[in-house]
């Protein structure tokens, strides 16, 4: 999907100029290759920008190593096409504005929360160029798929399974016409000192690194990997944490260091009923939690969650709590429960939490937590500090799904009221949850 962000005319300019943002990759990139059109057309080079932003709130070194991974290797790639690519610190909107006073138009990637929508809001107003967005982080684009904010996964499921037959293709890589000078003068950071750049940008170092290595490659092999030994499993034991049969590309998909569709078109083709499981989660569930923060402003806030939710969460509100904690002890996996803190280890050291297990993980916090806004409080900042796919529009759906949505009402209880409640009687009966508290135990 392609849309124009503003009506300026095109100027004869020296370059074409793409900023780079939630794409991060060289390949299966749609903005890249329309970019790379659009130069071909005016017969121009490209250059691609990609801008460290300091403004960000609560950056850790953890997600910024791994972006800088990526980074490193998408500007190899695109120095042997022919492109050049330059990293800049500072606000995109200023930094990429810079740029484009040379640029005959500007190509930006689609991003979805609301800074990402304000970036390309406040640099469409201060070009003088056109700005052109173009998507794909989503297999099917967002308003494609839904006009407006789904109620479930279900009625989502029907809007978009008409846009999937056919099956849509990944955009073709174009030879670059006129290669980027080899001594083009642009100033740039090197990627070859991470650590430099996340001082220069003030990246806080909470979190340790991640279990993960950055990049496309990266992402390939993993895949790969669970194409061979995990996708023929993952139906019938993808919600048990002991069983090595998740695809891991969550991180991967958040910095766009892999393309949806590559990752979809692979497994569709595998076929069966494991297959149909997999794209139920990449395109379903994770194109519903862009359908989410498209449509609903209040996405980071209990102020999203449907009415019956938000009613019958405030009805229980006072209701006593057997356990209460602080940020400061669920952060240090310092609870009763060996499960929810394995967990939250899991966490600290991988990065990464499996998927049945946030969901346990996020009920409990709601369980554990003197009001549902400070549970809310608690899991976005547990999610965005420590995950590597924090601050991704899945990661928000996730949160707001532990407080009742895009489900339905269940039987009533005290905290929760009407929203689902899990227990560790449940985790027990789907898989051995003391094993997996085993392998997180405490050291």
């Amino acid at each position: 999907m392609l849309r124009r962000l503003n009506r300026r005319p095109p100027a004869r300019g020296e370059h074409v100029l793409y900023w780079m943002q939630a794409s991060q990759r060289a390949e299966g990139n749609p903005a890249l290759e329309h970019a790379v059109a659009e130069a071909n057309r005016l017969e121009k080079p490209l250059l691609v920008c990609f801008c460290l932003d300091p403004r960000g709130e609560g950056r850790q070194a953890r997600h910024l190593g791994f972006m800088l991974e990526g980074l490193a290797e998408t500007g190899k790639c695109l120095a042997d096409r022919g492109i050049a690519f330059l990293l800049r610190a500072g606000p995109p909107a200023e930094v990429v504005a810079g740029l484009a006073d040379d640029a005959a138009l500007v190509v930006a990637d689609r991003g979805y929360l609301h800074g990402q929508v304000e970036d390309r809001t406040r640099l469409a107003d201060r070009l003088a160029v056109p700005l052109v967005e173009v998507e794909g982080e989503v297999v099917v684009p967002v308003e494609t798929a839904s006009a407006k904010e789904e109620w479930s996964a279900a009625t989502f499921r029907r809007r978009i399974a008409r846009h999937l037959e056919p099956f849509p293709t990944s955009p073709a890589q174009r030879a670059v016409r006129v290669r980027s000078a080899d001594d083009e003068n642009h100033e740039t950071l090197g990627l070859d000192r991470p650590a430099d750049l996340l001082r220069t940008i003030g990246a806080a170092e909470d979190a340790g690194p991640a279990a993960f290595t950055g990049g496309l490659a990266a992402a390939r092999r993993l895949l790969d990997r669970f194409l061979r030994e995990g996708l023929g499993r993952y139906a019938t034991e993808r919600n048990d944490p002991n069983a090595a049969v998740l695809s891991c590309m969550s991180p991967y998909l958040h910095f766009g260091q892999i393309a949806p569709l590559e990752v979809a078109r692979r497994v569709r083709a595998v076929g069966g009923a494991s297959a149909a499981a997999y794209l139920e989660e990449l395109v379903v569930r994770r194109e519903l939690s862009m359908n989410f923060v498209r449509y609903n402003p209040a996405y980071a806030s209990p102020a999203c969650l449907p009415a019956w939710a938000a009613k019958t969460l405030a009805e229980h509100a006072g209701d006593p709590r057997e356990y209460e904690y602080a940020l400061v002890d669920l952060e240090a996996a310092q609870t009763h429960d060996p499960y929810w803190n394995a967990a939250q280890r899991e966490l600290l050291v991988t990065g990464k939490m499996h998927g049945y297990m946030r969901m346990y993980w996020g009920k409990k916090v709601l369980e554990w937590s003197s009001t549902p806004e400070e549970a809310y409080h608690t899991l976005l900042t547990l999610n965005n500090r420590y995950e590597l796919d924090g601050r991704d529009p899945n990661g928000y759906a996730g949160v707001a799904w532990c407080f009742g949505k895009h489900d339905r009402a269940w039987k009533e209880r005290p905290v929760f009221g009407k929203v689902r409640y899990m227990n560790a009687r449940g985790l027990r009966r789907k898989f051995d949850a003391d094993r997996y508290a085993a392998r997180f135990g405490e050291e």
